[in-house]
């Protein structure tokens, strides 16, 4: 599956002009606007409209845009955001196999309607009630669109009766990324709930710890968390470093009949070696993701 590069996924309001006019200087991967909880009930008709004008603003340094809809109002909202310059859907509260199928059959039809590329819109599953937990590997798998799954964990949370820190989330976070992966999907999210971030070296440190999980991207709810999110959701270069060595000392090796050896004292063998070329392929998408925001600006 070509998944795309998407570190940051920066929250903005689509109702709110001036963080609109501002959402592509920020440095995002991706700009999510907002048709869900940042828009208050009777402001949402409005906020539908604007829509198509805010992606082709948004993108204009070059980031993908996904557009987070109503659980409740998705036809509505669907109708409103199907268009060229939006790449996903974000689909809050994905209830089942049958939701995200249903939901699909709409974007085919609005893609068709419009002139559109079968696929063009693609899909992320949230999941953010107990039942829906229970059926994320199936979930997953749904649809040919989706590329991300994610926890809502403010939601879950409030579903399940627990509070939103790091110690609760840990075993659904774990299972989502493993229900993700499974699926050839990005797990997208943090360890702890999005909505700390008041301590800044704290936060970097949770981001760090997180990627160590497996998560390959986030939502941010505010600009301050997107150059470090983007940071630590990357390879380093300590870490390029390594994986570089370790590829071109396996082709050493392998040229004499060796599949594991050392290395600094560590053995390495085919995992670690899968592992080092993951991660130099990783750096690649990333560094072709800078080019663009780059060209774009």
């Amino acid at each position: 599956m070509n998944l795309p590069v998407w570190r940051s996924l920066l929250f903005v309001p689509v109702n709110v002009d001036k963080y609109v006019e501002k959402a592509h200087t920020r440095g995002a991967d991706c700009i999510q606007l907002d048709l869900e909880d940042s828009v208050p009930s009777a402001e949402k008709a409005a906020a539908r409209k604007l829509i198509p004008a805010a992606a082709k603003r948004v993108r204009r340094a070059g980031a993908d845009v996904v557009v987070r809809i109503n659980y409740d109002l998705a036809e509505a909202d669907l109708q409103a955001s199907i268009c060229e310059d939006v790449d996903a859907i974000a689909l809050p509260k994905t209830q089942s196999v049958d939701h995200v199928r249903r939901v699909d059959a709409m974007i085919e039809a609005l893609e068709a309607k419009r002139g559109l590329r079968a696929g063009h819109t693609r899909l992320i599953a949230m999941i953010e009630t107990p039942a829906a937990f229970f059926r994320m590997p199936e979930i997953a798998a749904a649809s040919p669109r989706l590329v991300a799954m994610n926890i809502g964990a403010e939601d879950l949370a409030t579903a399940v009766g627990m509070e939103p820190v790091e110690e609760t989330l840990l075993m659904p976070k774990q299972q989502m990324i493993f229900a993700a992966r499974a699926a050839g999907l990005m797990p997208l999210g943090f360890m702890a709930s999005v909505a700390s971030y008041g301590d800044w070296d704290a936060f970097r440190a949770m981001v760090r710890r997180s990627r160590k999980f497996g998560f390959m991207g986030a939502g941010c709810i505010h600009p301050g968390q997107v150059r470090i999110v983007n940071e630590e959701y990357s390879p380093s270069a300590e870490e390029i470093g390594w994986a570089t060595k370790v590829v071109t000392e396996d082709a050493k090796h392998a040229a004499a009949g060796r599949a594991s050896w050392s290395l600094d004292g560590k053995m390495i063998d085919i995992p670690v070696v899968a592992r080092a070329k993951g991660m130099l392929e990783r750096a690649a998408m990333i560094t072709a993701r800078e080019a663009r925001k780059l060209s774009a600006s």
